[in-house]
């Protein structure tokens, strides 16, 4: 029986050192492992394609009730119904503002001063961002001005920059690019700083010089919080957008509801805040499209991590 025994043990008999081992197990067959990934990967996307059926039945549902109570209360007149229309009636007044020409002018001014005061702010952020998080010097002489001013409110800006730059749309765009630059850079500097310094070591010891360093490694470490950071602050880039066209301004959806304001029109305050929403969604969603093209292994991470 210890023949039989020793005869089924490699090596004439003997037991199987460490180094034996290792060395068999250089030949030994890989697991199967697609036969696990495939089907996963059928379910992420089965997963994210009904989210995207959820979140339009969910949107769809909110206009519905919306109507409901609208009509209900034109029945049984909870409240003056002028204080609340109904979709249907927003509907009817934005085709009114299509075929007399001026909604599309409206739409497309407001996008254009929303694209520049954005683009503007975030390369001012990227610049100042960046030399802050990678020269102390820089740090010393900008972070106690930029700590002091920080926390004032954007909108107390506007007189300021109305008398600084007219009632032009340099204010405008004025104004919502510093709504823009001052939550957007400190993304950057936390990004920049939570950079891996082995990382930093790894690229210079393999002969890398100052800019592959910089580009390479610590731009592209920074680029998720930037990206998250460009998400967040467009909320407030939206917001800016709608206070400055409403002061000083004769076009604009934020134009459309001071203006709807002074003749009581609500169903145009309806319409210009909805088209408002609409604008931030879409430029939200491109946003997401970009940061999922350039950051594919973040969804997959995420995708890991919430699995319900």
């Amino acid at each position: 029986m210890k023949a039989d025994f020793a005869q089924k043990l490699p090596f004439g008999g003997r037991m199987m050192s460490f180094h034996d081992g290792l060395v068999l197990s250089q030949f030994a067959p890989e697991p199967h492992v697609e036969e696990d990934v495939v089907p996963r990967k059928i379910l992420e996307e089965r997963k994210a394609r009904n989210d995207k059926y959820y979140k339009a039945i969910s949107l769809a549902i909110f206009f519905v009730i919306w109507q409901v109570i609208c009509y209900l209360n034109g029945q049984a007149n909870w409240f003056n119904p002028v204080f609340l229309p109904s979709p249907l009636m927003v509907v009817e007044t934005g085709w009114q503002y299509l075929m007399d020409g001026t909604l599309v002018t409206h739409i497309g001014i407001s996008f254009f001063r929303m694209i520049a005061g954005f683009a503007i702010g975030v390369v001012v952020a990227l610049v100042l961002g960046l030399a802050i998080a990678m020269r102390r010097d820089v740090d010393n002489i900008f972070s106690p001005i930029l700590n002091m001013v920080g926390p004032i409110p954007v909108f107390a800006f506007l007189p300021i920059f109305l008398i600084w730059f007219g009632i032009g749309e340099a204010s405008k765009i004025a104004l919502i690019a510093y709504a823009t630059f001052i939550p957007l850079m400190t993304y950057i500097i936390d990004g920049v700083k939570a950079t891996d310094p082995l990382l930093i070591r790894s690229a210079k010891s393999l002969g890398a010089t100052e800019w592959q360093v910089f580009t390479k490694v610590i731009l592209n470490s920074a680029m998720p919080h930037i990206f998250a950071g460009m998400k967040i602050t467009l909320a407030l880039t939206f917001s800016a957008l709608v206070v400055a066209e409403m002061m000083g301004a004769s076009s604009g959806l934020g134009y459309i509801i001071v203006n709807a304001k002074n003749w009581f029109k609500m169903a145009d305050m309806f319409l210009a805040a909805t088209l408002i929403g609409l604008e931030y969604t879409l430029f939200y969603g491109f946003l997401c499209l970009i940061e999922k093209r350039l950051f594919r292994w973040k969804a997959v991470a995420s995708g890991k991590a919430v699995e319900k």
